[in-house]
């Protein structure tokens, strides 16, 4: 199959709204705790967010945007609604079907272990695990709750060196959404959004198994898309093999907390609009005040459900 868009496609992500119960738990962790920027706050209804999402602006009590350093790709977009509903992820199994992990780069993995325990936070293992992938990549991850169901996985790369805070944390790297069917969703992000593949791998064991909380057998279908010399904003794909998960993915819509949806941004919105509305169904909005200075839009969904907008770049 030909790439639908005709010129450079998506590349990595800009933002990745998250939605919260109370936004001062969310800020001590991800301004206090991992030293992420604050780049833009607006507080009260927000008209242009609310036609985007077809609520009322006076759900919107509060925003804030944060990035690591100067970056403007893996931007955290934290909203607190004035009804906050139940979590995305709330109950949910290690494999059902929903965007799940915000990983997070890390430098030094036991000193970020240490003073997270210290300032209160726990962890879903005692230790972390070292991991060597079939192509080489060695990293280090271990996974943490934290505020609203979320799932953040400390990541370090053992050959590699992400953008980090000067608190020795990066965010957000990969968001990982876990699918019922990885080769129609891969085939999607490549041939419909004519995304760039940076890693495809099987990842199974007892040590993956205990890792993520996995039955035995079962095995993880792993790939990761964006620009390879950006690895902030990454999207990583999941199939849980041997597992029958849960489709969770209508949950992610406001007002709930939790993982809602990743916002690309594009230089020519009309080109990649009149391709892709070829493919699947688009809602376009234009001329929208937001916070990350977005104006023109267009919001689509995967196969499995998770929301995609696609901005035109200021």
């Amino acid at each position: 199959m030909s790439n639908a868009l005709n010129e450079k496609g998506l590349g990595s992500w800009q933002t990745v709204t998250v939605s919260v119960a109370d936004m001062e738990t969310a800020l001590a962790l991800w301004r206090d705790q991992f030293g992420l920027t604050v780049v833009a706050t607006r507080d009260g209804p927000d008209t242009g967010l609310a036609t985007l999402w077809a609520i009322k602006p006076s759900d919107i009590r509060r925003q804030v945007l944060l990035a690591t350093g100067d970056s403007r790709h893996g931007m955290l977009h934290l909203i607190e609604f004035t009804e906050p509903g139940d979590a995305v992820r709330d109950g949910a199994a290690v494999f059902d079907w929903v965007p799940k992990n915000l990983d997070i780069y890390v430098q030094d993995m036991p000193a970020r272990i240490n003073e997270l325990l210290a300032a209160g936070y726990a962890f879903r293992a005692d230790q972390f695990s070292e991991v060597t992938a079939p192509d080489g990549t060695r990293f280090r991850e271990i996974h943490m709750p934290a505020h609203d169901s979320l799932n953040i996985v400390l990541l370090e790369l053992l050959d590699d060196s992400p953008p980090l805070t000067n608190k020795h944390y990066g965010a957000v790297g990969p968001l990982i959404t876990i699918v019922p069917d990885a080769a129609r969703e891969k085939a999607f992000v490549a041939d419909v959004l004519d995304m760039d593949q940076l890693k495809d791998n099987t990842l199974d064991g007892p040590e993956i198994e205990a890792m993520i909380g996995l039955p035995s057998g079962a095995a993880l279908d792993v790939s990761i898309w964006g620009n390879k010399t950006q690895s902030l904003g990454w999207l990583e794909i999941i199939e849980y093999q041997g597992t029958q998960g849960s489709d969770l993915y209508p949950r992610a819509k406001p007002p709930a907390t939790g993982i809602l949806q990743v916002r690309y941004s594009v230089s020519d919105l009309d080109a990649i609009a009149k391709s892709l509305q070829q493919h699947v169904p688009l809602d376009a909005f234009d001329y929208l005040d937001l916070l990350d200075g977005s104006d023109r839009l267009i919001a689509l969904t995967t196969p499995a459900g998770l929301r995609l907008e696609i901005a035109q770049q200021r």
